[in-house]
């Protein structure tokens, strides 16, 4: 025999339908509150879906750029921490240089020991301040390049200096030529305070070539200064943006689990109704039942 379906009543079929309609919401609203998500897929809603996903993928785009950013900031400030020492140690060859030009011969002895052993120090500050391999101190041909976005060209470049010994005490004149060749030579006598023949002039030469150091190592911290300011304000320019795509992204995917909340509990209490008003529908068929008894 073929199989026959069972015939309900249309008030029992219409009951019995909403009962299923309100048992797939709640189905619905429990995954919502469980993923949190009101959008989970694009079958949910696609329009939503594929823009929350190009957002989310800008904001992930953006914190690899961030954290470039971030990573050019410390190489900055390695420079700069760098570039401090090397003006602290400039600054006290200065003084010694200046004290020795009313030394006596015994104090000059001591003045010229200090004297050799802090500027041998200098390229040693230059070539130690180095971040992840890259150092802006002691080569013009170190560069720096921070992209900032993946949706345009907006990069920085910012190139090294020569800030050894070398490239710090060049330029002054032709006056101080045997103080700088002296610098550039290490191993030998940087100056001799002691030795007989150096006079006021020569120092006061020697105290030139100083000067022009702390110029350039003046103007090379303004410059880094200047870009470390900068990135900053990059930095927290794409952290803040970084935080609003995230957040667009979650205003059309994420369920606001109060309200989902109180779906729940409405749909609960409309499932019980419609369960009622089943039970109803049957109970009105068996009464016409008892009627044939």
């Amino acid at each position: 025999m073929a199989n026959s379906l069972v015939q309900l009543s249309a008030t029992s079929r219409s009951n019995l339908l909403s009962l299923q309609n309100t048992t797939s919401l709640i189905s619905r609203t429990q995954d919502r509150l469980s993923t949190g998500l009101k959008v989970a897929s694009a079958i949910d809603d696609a329009i939503s879906f594929f823009q929350a996903q190009a957002l989310t993928n800008r904001a992930s785009d953006l914190s690899e750029k961030k954290d470039g950013i971030d990573q050019a900031i410390s190489t900055l400030k390695a420079a700069s921490n760098g570039i401090d020492a090397l003006d602290k140690t400039v600054r006290q060859l200065k003084g010694i240089a200046q004290s020795a030009k009313t030394a006596t011969v015994t104090e000059a002895v001591d003045l010229t020991a200090q004297f050799k052993e802090l500027a041998n120090q200098l390229d040693q500050i230059s070539n130690d301040a180095s971040y992840q391999g890259l150092n802006l101190l002691n080569s013009t041909a170190a560069h720096l390049t921070v992209e900032f976005s993946t949706a345009s060209t907006s990069v920085l470049s910012i190139y090294g200096r020569n800030l050894l010994v070398s490239g710090l005490f060049t330029g002054g004149g032709a006056a101080a030529g045997d103080v700088q060749s002296s610098f550039t030579s290490f191993g030998a006598a940087l100056v001799g305070f002691s030795t007989a023949g150096t006079t006021v002039s020569a120092i006061d030469d020697l105290i030139n070539y100083l000067e022009i150091g702390i110029d350039k190592l003046r103007g090379a911290s303004k410059a880094l200064s200047s870009n470390i300011t900068f990135l900053q304000t990059r930095l927290d320019f794409t952290k803040q943006y970084t935080n609003n795509l995230t957040e667009g992204a979650g205003k059309l995917t994420l369920a606001d689990i109060n309200e989902e909340g109180a779906n729940l509990v409405a749909l609960q209490t409309r499932q019980q109704l419609g369960i009622q008003a089943l039970a109803f529908a049957g109970q009105s068929e068996q009464s016409v039942l008892s009627l044939f008894n």
